[in-house]
């Protein structure tokens, strides 16, 4: 698919929607490093947390592990522009999953503490499946975006080169 620019106005909206793209990029990126390293630094009562869920109750030591590294991991992906769409993917299914054990925990436990890390565990299961649901939409809308511009070449009018 080709444009040519008459105007900068498609120009205008592709650098908007590339904006927009970091921009969430870094929210992400910010959100995932500050829970990550939260889980880290709090680890054993973490791992204490994840222990008495009747979901994660099975293993959670490798669990405790696990889950702050893939999200300092998907931070990583996020930040070089050439991996952000893996780490788009990354954050859309992290939130996914982080969602699906909010609404577990809504629905049959929820007097639990939060595993969250940092201020997170301070909202209640309701507060965070909002939260979740937001970051989880936020996800889908990034990462649509990031690949709406896939196609896109600016071609100069005068010239017929690309821009």
């Amino acid at each position: 698919m080709i444009f040519i620019v008459h105007n900068n106005c498609i120009m205008r909206k592709y650098l908007t929607e590339q904006f927009l793209v970091e921009l969430i990029s870094s929210l992400f990126i910010l959100l995932f490093l500050y829970t990550g390293l939260s889980k880290l630094n709090e680890h054993t009562e973490f791992q204490v947390v994840l222990s008495k869920s009747p979901l994660l109750a099975t293993n959670p030591i490798v669990l405790s592990w696990l889950l702050p590294i893939i999200e300092i991991a998907t931070s990583v992906l996020l930040f070089f522009s050439a991996t952000r769409k893996y780490g788009l993917v990354t954050s859309m299914m992290l939130m996914a999953v982080f969602t699906l054990y909010i609404s577990f925990m809504l629905l049959f436990t929820p007097n639990l503490p939060c595993s969250c890390g940092g201020v997170l565990k301070q909202l209640n299961w309701s507060q965070h499946l909002v939260f979740n649901l937001f970051f989880l939409l936020l996800s889908i809308l990034t990462l649509w975006l990031s690949n709406r511009n896939k196609l896109f070449i600016a071609i100069n009018r005068n010239s017929r080169t690309p821009v």
